[in-house]
C-alpha cells in the first residue's frame, strides 16, 4: 500500500464566503489517515476565490471518496473538485 497525494479545489457558496472560515471547516473536518499538506486560496474572476486543498492519505479504496465528501460537508463549501492525485 502507498501513499498519494490529492490537490481538492473548493469552491465557495458566494464571492462573501470568508474562505479564511472555511480553511478552519477543513481542518476540523478531514478524515482519520489524511494529512492536510497545504492550503491556498486562488482567485478565480469578478471576486470570486476557491481553496485550494493539498492533502496525504493512504492509497486504499475509498478513502478517496470519503474525504471529497468530508469536504462537501464544510459549511459554506458549494463544491469540491479533484484537481490533481498522485502516488508518493
Amino acid at each position: 500500500m502507498g501513499r498519494v497525494a490529492v490537490l481538492f479545489r473548493l469552491m465557495p457558496q458566494g464571492v462573501e464566503t470568508d474562505l479564511n472560515e472555511v480553511a478552519k471547516g477543513v481542518a476540523q473536518g478531514v478524515p482519520a489517515g489524511v494529512t492536510i499538506r497545504g492550503m491556498q486560496i486562488k482567485d478565480i474572476a469578478y471576486g470570486l476565490k476557491s481553496l485550494l486543498v493539498s492533502v496525504v492519505m493512504d492509497d486504499t479504496g475509498g478513502v478517496l471518496e470519503s474525504t471529497e465528501h468530508a469536504l462537501a460537508k464544510v459549511p459554506h463549501v458549494e463544491s469540491v473538485e479533484v484537481m490533481e492525485e498522485g502516488l508518493l
